[in-house]
């Protein structure tokens, strides 16, 4: 008797209940905090090049802290170092949960959505590095292009009003959170500065306190605030980046739920901190990054200058095509099947609005190019226009699928048993069939009393008087 043939796994196929609920809320608070950061970017750019410019200038360059501890910083610094470092302890607390139930959990399912992501930092690497080799330009920047910025791409998704169905949005979360995995490590090996042991014992003897508590099921923000910050401070004196910190703890939260738990300590966390990462830090950072001036100086070295230019097309050109080819291989060599749903353009639309690049790429701008002021800001125009172009470009690949998502969400979203459960994920429940019977009955009902209603009114009004 011949071995049954495995069903072959499908790719951006529907999630289960739970995980479309995790996603629909995480989404939600990232879609407002990318409105956010779209504002205070818009922000940024009018103030830089307005007469107010040098008061923008005066305010990013203010230094403020505590000289005697090595943190006597700028406020463009402390947004930097410090704000973002909320975001990728978000970002840690992200890759935690996918690795312990979300997408990643399972190799082979997580095969598709890594390879894609892989292929998605490399190819506009690779652009980057050609562009910037043939035209003599510097390959400090090479890294530059590689982020995916998951709130501001939601952010022009809630801007064209475009709703995708849930298995695309998931894939791009689980992607962005694949990307700011590899990102942390190119931040942590390729930009660390000469290292100060004393500083970076004390923080690894920090992280291992805070390890420690977790483990003991010790409780308290009073606590774990007071020791976060200790470990901050020590990490950025150390010479390893100091958002390294924020990524470790969130990396040691419990992700998984116990018995009686109706959230993990990890998802708890994130939803206390995320609303403060998406709406204060990340645009704060937005405002003191993005506001560089654009002259015809600025926007002719954009298009001009291999430095700026591997960025531009490594977001926009490279980025689309690493993501696409990377996981049109994956699905051709793991027998992965596209949702009978959706299209490949589908996929290509989702890779191109992934080369919106903001905010980690900003970061590593300045980053690679931290002794040259002229260069950073000209790298800065360069991820901003480049973020740009990959969103025109997505939003018009998604509007001619638009009719075919607003479908596809409209099935997704139908209750019409009204239990709180979408109609979709009780359809194999026999309860769900007898339920939907009972309710296709009484509206037979209600239609055939309102024909005999209508009836008897026509007859009254033929009779005589």
């Amino acid at each position: 008797m011949a071995a049954p043939t495995p069903t072959p796994r499908r790719f951006l196929g529907r999630l289960s209940l739970p995980e479309r609920n995790f996603v629909a809320e995480a989404l939600r608070t990232e879609t407002v905090g990318g409105i956010l950061l779209l504002a205070a970017a818009v922000a940024a750019l009018i103030w830089a090049n307005t007469p107010l410019g040098r008061s923008y200038e005066a305010v990013a360059d203010f230094h403020v802290g505590p000289a005697s501890l090595g943190l006597d910083l700028s406020i463009q610094h402390w947004a930097a170092d410090g704000l973002l470092a909320i975001f990728f302890f978000v970002a840690g607390i992200e890759l935690k949960r996918e690795l312990v139930a979300g997408e990643l959990r399972d190799p082979k399912a997580a095969a598709l959505p890594v390879i894609a992501a892989v292929c998605g930092m490399a190819a506009p690497a690779l652009v980057y590095t050609l562009v910037s080799t043939a035209g003599g330009g510097s390959l400090a920047g090479w890294a530059v292009p590689t982020a995916t910025d998951i709130a501001f791409a939601l952010a022009v998704l809630a801007v064209i009003g475009t709703s995708l169905p849930s298995a695309i949005r998931a894939f791009l979360l689980t992607l962005a959170v694949v990307d700011d995995l590899f990102a942390i490590l190119i931040i942590a090996i390729f930009f660390t500065n000469d290292l100060n042991f004393a500083a970076l014992g004390g923080a690894l003897a920090g992280l291992a306190v805070f390890w420690l508590l977790l483990r003991k099921g010790v409780r308290g923000w009073y606590v774990y605030v007071p020791l976060a910050l200790v470990i901050w401070g020590l990490m950025y004196n150390s010479g390893v980046h100091a958002t390294i910190a924020g990524v470790a703890m969130g990396l040691m939260l419990r992700c998984t739920r116990r018995e009686g738990e109706e959230h993990s300590p990890g998802e708890h966390i994130e939803h206390l901190v995320r609303p403060v990462s998406a709406g204060l830090a990340v645009p704060l950072f937005a405002l003191f990054s993005a506001g560089v001036s654009i002259s015809g100086n600025a926007l002719h070295a954009v298009f001009t200058r291999p430095e700026t230019l591997g960025v531009l097309l490594g977001l926009v050109v490279g980025k689309t095509l690493g993501i696409f080819g990377g996981t049109w291989l994956a699905a051709r060599f793991t027998k992965a099947e596209l949702n009978e749903d959706l299209a490949w353009p589908d996929v290509l639309a989702v890779a191109s609005l992934a080369g919106i690049g903001f905010t980690v790429s900003l970061l590593i701008g300045e980053l690679a190019f931290a002794g040259d002021a002229v260069l950073t800001d000209e790298v800065k125009a360069s991820v901003l226009f480049g973020s740009l172009f990959a969103a025109v470009i997505a939003c018009v690949l998604l509007k001619l699928r638009v009719r075919k998502y607003q479908a596809l969400c409209e099935a997704e979203e139908r209750d019409e048993d009204q239990d709180g459960i979408p109609d979709v994920y009780e359809q194999d429940n026999p309860e769900y069939h007898l339920r939907m019977a009972e309710i296709y009955e009484k509206k037979a009902a209600e239609h055939r009393r309102m024909a005999e209603v209508a009836g008897a009114s026509r007859a009254d009004g033929d009779s005589p008087a």
